[in-house]
């Protein structure tokens, strides 16, 4: 199993952008199996072996006093201030491999990776995942409003284009997301977008920004392609990359609204006409993709795309978190010899980086000498942040795979880490709620609700007539394969 985790919402001060734990049918019968009893103990105690935890030993940080921790985070900011980087932009873009910046953790790399993590998590917050309604899989709002509605106003970053996938499979009637006959599409999901930094953060970090977010595994056609094994080729050398992750960024069908050309296709052509237009106006450009999970997972097969289309046109990064394995050593090789700089996010206790190639990985390059190089094995690649959930005094105990692999808990886990030596910094500034969205992370002294996001009244509205109705979505918010979320750039 891959890459597997629920949406989530980055802010607690959304209005309208609710999440119901009722909406991921599969995932909460996946919590249901590993209920407390003498199997499932067993099980997590050949897991916990596996993953070196010790469930008796004590946290590296200590607990603060329950007693004033909540009015003590009532009355601060969520947010640390924005500091200027534009003279150690490229450091922190990764131009060293990051170098001395991770351990101890640089607070300007810090800001910058909960910056791009928030991005990822946007795709999840304003997914629709309702069974229920007829724009299953889609955004619920137009690029306009995305990052109002997730809470991402002050960004500083403007979206430009979504991104649409598909999967070539034919689902089984018992795993199509929708209950519905008749929905907005039957093929295609709303998987990502590109987004550009306007001007005055332009400023602050030094460069024209260009970020693409992916989105992780939600729907069942993307479960079903995560579970497959088999390496392919990418490229015209010995690149290969797992096949699953490589046909959700290629699929493609003419008889499909949204997917008559792939996310591949969608993206670059996307990323072309920006990197033309800034070139045009002599600003220097940088492309950064984030993604979790699965999204992780694009995000590799995008730089690599990426290089290969803009060769020393413009610096490219990868800020990842939770991401699989993904190809083989020559695929590592190569993106090393393009110059793509790779950071990925990940947390000791999460199962999902060991995966595909949890026995047979670049572990077994020491045997090179004995066996020669092995080109079917998968290695991870990059530079690498890890964390540990016992840093936190905030987080339980114990083995919680759906928890421990969440993208708000390694945001929460990325914004109170100093250094491997070192307890959970005090002056966190993220909220600490945000990690209970949807799963049962945090300490029951905090007090607060598990899957405490849920859709209000469960999508439904009383009308003028005092029935109960499922509300209508605004016809600007309806997705349409021939629009263009934006016209022009020089507003940016």
């Amino acid at each position: 199993m891959k890459a597997i985790h629920l949406p989530l919402v980055t802010h607690l001060h959304h209005h309208n952008l609710d999440l119901n734990k009722n909406r991921v049918p599969m995932v909460y019968a996946y919590q249901d199996v590993v209920k407390t009893s003498k199997k499932s103990n067993r099980l997590s105690e050949k897991l916990s072996n596996l993953l070196n935890i010790q469930k008796n030993d004590p946290p590296p940080s200590t607990h603060p006093n329950w007693n004033n921790i909540h009015e003590d985070k009532v009355n601060t900011p969520t947010m640390s201030p924005k500091e200027d980087i534009s003279d150690r932009w490229r450091d922190i873009h990764g131009v060293h491999e990051w170098e001395g910046l991770l351990d101890p953790l640089h607070p300007l790399l810090r800001r910058e990776i909960v910056k791009y993590g928030e991005f990822a998590q946007a795709t999840y917050d304003a997914l629709d995942i309702d069974s229920f309604s007829e724009y299953c899989g889609s955004c619920m709002y137009n690029s306009h409003k995305l990052f109002d509605k997730a809470g991402l106003n002050k960004s500083g970053y403007k979206v430009t284009k979504y991104i649409y996938a598909m999967s070539q499979i034919d689902m089984p009637q018992w795993l199509e997301r929708s209950k519905l006959t008749y929905t907005w599409s039957k093929d295609s999901n709303w998987i990502g977008f590109v987004a550009v930094s306007d001007d005055e953060e332009s400023r602050r970090i030094g460069r024209r920004d260009i970020v693409v977010a992916w989105r992780g595994t939600v729907t069942p056609s993307e479960w079903y392609e995560n579970m497959q094994r088999k390496l392919e080729s990418i490229g015209h050398m010995d690149s290969k990359v797992e096949h699953g992750f490589l046909s959700i960024y290629t699929s493609k069908c003419d008889s499909t609204r949204y997917n008559k050309s792939s996310a591949s296709e969608q993206v670059m052509k996307e990323l072309k006409t920006l990197v033309d237009f800034y070139k045009t106006k002599s600003e220097q450009v940088s492309l950064t993709i984030t993604g979790h999970s699965l999204g992780g997972a694009l995000a590799l097969l995008n730089a690599y795309e990426s290089a290969a289309n803009f060769p020393k046109l413009l610096p490219i990064s990868v800020i990842s978190f939770a991401a699989p394995r993904v190809g083989n050593i020559a695929f590592r090789d190569e993106l090393y010899q393009m110059g793509v700089k790779i950071l990925r996010v990940t947390v000791k206790q999460d199962l999902v980086p060991r995966m595909p190639g949890i026995v047979l990985n670049e572990s077994l390059q020491k045997f090179d000498d004995l066996t020669g190089t092995l080109e079917w094995i998968y290695t991870h690649v990059g530079a690498e942040l890890k964390l540990d959930v016992r840093s936190s005094p905030y987080l339980k105990r114990g083995f919680n795979f759906i928890g421990i692999h969440m993208l708000e808990t390694y945001l929460h886990l990325v914004d109170g880490f100093v250094s491997s030596s070192s307890t959970f910094r005090s002056n966190a500034k993220r909220d600490v709620a945000l990690v209970n969205k949807a799963c049962d992370m945090l300490v029951d002294e905090l007090r607060i609700p598990t899957c405490w996001y849920q859709l209000a009244h469960k999508g439904l509205e009383c009308n003028a007539y005092g029935r109960w109705v499922r509300p209508k979505r605004d016809p600007e918010d309806i997705p349409s394969p021939t629009s263009r979320e934006e016209n022009t750039y020089g507003g940016f």
